[in-house]
C-alpha cells in the first residue's frame, strides 16, 4: 500500500492455512490485534494485511488485496509492530484513490510528514462541542426540512433503484459552510465501474479546486478493502478538520455494501452469526465509524458524516438501517412512491428527520423564519395525507374548501418545492421562498405555527398566479 508507514520486523514463513481473504500464521511472537503486516510472495510481490485475531502463537491476518496466487510455501509475513498508519494532510485534496489509498488518477503516491492510525482516536465526550451551525447542501428538501448541522451524523435511507448515489454526489459537489474553509471526503464502497465513473465525473470540479479527497472501492475489488475505505476517509477528514481547521463533510456510500463485507469476513473467521447472519458486533463496528464525527472544544473545524445505505427490499427494520438509526441523529428517507411519479430528489418529508436541526437554524444561522416554516410545512403535509385518505372514503365533492386546499398541497409541494434538477444548486433563500409559496396556498388561519407578522408580509407579497388553480377556485372570497 503506497504511502503507508511500515517498519518491517521479523519475517515469519509458517503459513498454516489460506482461508478466503485470511491467512493463518503460526509460530508468531509479540504480535498484537490490528497490527499492520506486509506479505511477501514467492514471486516478490508485496501485499498488505491487518491482524484480526491472535491466539498464543497463531495470528489470523486479513489480506487487503486478495489471496489469489498465494501459496503456503514461499510466503513470508512481517509484522510492523503498530496499527496501519497513513500520511495525513492537504496532499489528499484533489486526489482520486482506490479503497486502499493507492492513487487511481495516475499521480504519485500521497506522502506526508504526519502519520495517523486509520482506526482513529476516541474523542473524550467532555471535549465535544455541541453542533450549532448548518452545512448547506444546495438541495432544498434537505436544507429546509432536514437541515444538516456541522458535526452531525445524518444518514440517507434508500432502496434499490432509487437515485441515492445521484443525491450523494450532488450534495458532495454543492455543499458549503457559508464561506468558511471547507472540504469533502467521499468514500464509495462496492460501486460498479459505471457508478465509479459517474462519481468521478460528478465531483471533477470540486476535485480540480482541491476541495475533495475521493476513495473508490469497486464491486470487483477485494472485499477486505471495503472495510478499510471508510476508515481511510475518516482519518483524512479528522486531520483536515481538527488540525488544518476545515469543516469537512464525509459522504460514505453504500454502508450496506460495507456491512455485507463485514458479514463475509466474519463468516470466513468462523464466528457465530447473529441477526440475519451479520456478526454480533455490527452495532459497535458501525458506531466506530459514525461516532468519528463532531466538533472538539478548543480545536478548529468539524467533521460531518453523511452515510448512505440501501435497505434490502425497502425494509427499514433490516439490521443495517435499524442499527444505524440508533447511532445517528435522524435520517433522510427516499421514497419509491415519490420516485415513481418522476420527482427528484424523491425525499419522503414525513419519514425524514434531523434531530439537530433546531440547533443549526434560525436567526444568525439560516433565517429567522426557517424553523417555524419547516415545522408548518411538515404539519401541513401530514394533514394533506389525512385528507387524501378521507377523500378516498367519502369522495372529493364532500370535502370542505379548506380540505380541498390541503388535498392539493401535496402535489404543489412535490412540483414547486421538492422537484429539483440533479445539477441544480438551489440557495436557501430560494428554497425558503418556494416553501412559502406552497404554504400560502392555504388559508392564513391554517398557518398557526408561524408568527402572524411573517405570514402577513408574505401574503401581501405573494402573486395570485403562484397559487394552484384548484386552491384559487376552491377558496371562496378574498384571502385574509
Amino acid at each position: 500500500m503506497s504511502g503507508t508507514e511500515n517498519a518491517v520486523g521479523i519475517e515469519y514463513s509458517g503459513v498454516r492455512e489460506l482461508r478466503g481473504p485470511l491467512v493463518v500464521v503460526e509460530g508468531v511472537s509479540g504480535v498484537g490485534w490490528d497490527e499492520f503486516a506486509t506479505i511477501v510472495l514467492d514471486s516478490g510481490d508485496r501485499r498488505h494485511g491487518l491482524v484480526l485475531e491472535v491466539d498464543r502463537e497463531i495470528a489470523v491476518v486479513q489480506v487487503l488485496e486478495n489471496t489469489a496466487g498465494m501459496d503456503r510455501t514461499g510466503t513470508r509475513i512481517a509484522f510492523a509492530g503498530t496499527p496501519l498508519r497513513i500520511p495525513v494532510g492537504t496532499a489528499w485534496l484533489g486526489r482520486v484513490c482506490n479503497g486502499r489509498g493507492d492513487p487511481a488518477d495516475g499521480g504519485p503516491p500521497v506522502l506526508g510528514d504526519t502519520y495517523a492510525p486509520v482506526s482513529g482516536t476516541p474523542v473524550n465526550p467532555v471535549r465535544r462541542e455541541p453542533p450549532s451551525e448548518p452545512v448547506l447542501t444546495g438541495v432544498g428538501a434537505v436544507d429546509v426540512l432536514t437541515t444538516l448541522v456541522r458535526g452531525q451524523k445524518l444518514p440517507v435511507f434508500s432502496a434499490a433503484g432509487l437515485p441515492h448515489l445521484e443525491l450523494a454526489v450532488q450534495i458532495a459537489a454543492q455543499a458549503t459552510c457559508g464561506g468558511e474553509p471547507f472540504a469533502v471526503v467521499f468514500a464509495g464502497m462496492g460501486l460498479t465501474h459505471a457508478d465509479a465513473a459517474f462519481v468521478r465525473d460528478g465531483l471533477a470540479a470540486r476535485s480540480a479546486a482541491r476541495e475533495l479527497a475521493l476513495f473508490v472501492n469497486t464491486a470487483d475489488d477485494p472485499v477486505i478493502e471495503r472495510l478499510l475505505t471508510p476508515r481511510l476517509a475518516l482519518t483524512v477528514a479528522e486531520h483536515l478538520a481538527f488540525t488544518e481547521g476545515r469543516h469537512v463533510l464525509v459522504v460514505m456510500t453504500d454502508m450496506t455494501a460495507y456491512s455485507e463485507a463485514l458479514r463475509e469476513v466474519s463468516a470466513a473467521r468462523g464466528e457465530i452469526p447473529a441477526r440475519r447472519a451479520y456478526p454480533g458486533y455490527l452495532y459497535s463496528d458501525l458506531a466506530s465509524l459514525y461516532e468519528r464525527c463532531g466538533r472538539i472544544r478548543g480545536r478548529p473545524g468539524s467533521v460531518t458524516v453523511l452515510p448512505v445505505l440501501t435497505m434490502p427490499a425497502g425494509d427499514i427494520t433490516h439490521p443495517v438501517p435499524d442499527l444505524t438509526g440508533y447511532i445517528t441523529e435522524g435520517q433522510i428517507v427516499l421514497s419509491t412512491e415519490v420516485h415513481a411519479v418522476g420527482t427528484y430528489p424523491p425525499v419522503d418529508p414525513l419519514g425524514s428527520l434531523s434531530r439537530l436541526m433546531r440547533k443549526g437554524t434560525g436567526p444568525d444561522r439560516t433565517r429567522a423564519d426557517h424553523p417555524s416554516v419547516a415545522a408548518q410545512l411538515i404539519a401541513a403535509l401530514a394533514r394533506s395525507r389525512q385528507v387524501r385518505e378521507l377523500a378516498d372514503l367519502i369522495g372529493r365533492p364532500a370535502l370542505s374548501p379548506t380540505d380541498l386546499c390541503f388535498l392539493d398541497l401535496e402535489d404543489a409541494f412535490r412540483h414547486r418545492f421538492l422537484a429539483q434538477g440533479a445539477d441544480e444548486n438551489r440557495s436557501l433563500d430560494e428554497s425558503m421562498d418556494r416553501a412559502w409559496e406552497v404554504l400560502l396556498a392555504l388559508p392564513a388561519s391554517e398557518l398557526g405555527m408561524i408568527p402572524a407578522e411573517p405570514v402577513s408580509v408574505n401574503v401581501q407579497a405573494e402573486s395570485p398566479s403562484l397559487r394552484p388553480a384548484a386552491s384559487r377556485t376552491a377558496r371562496p372570497g378574498p384571502r385574509r
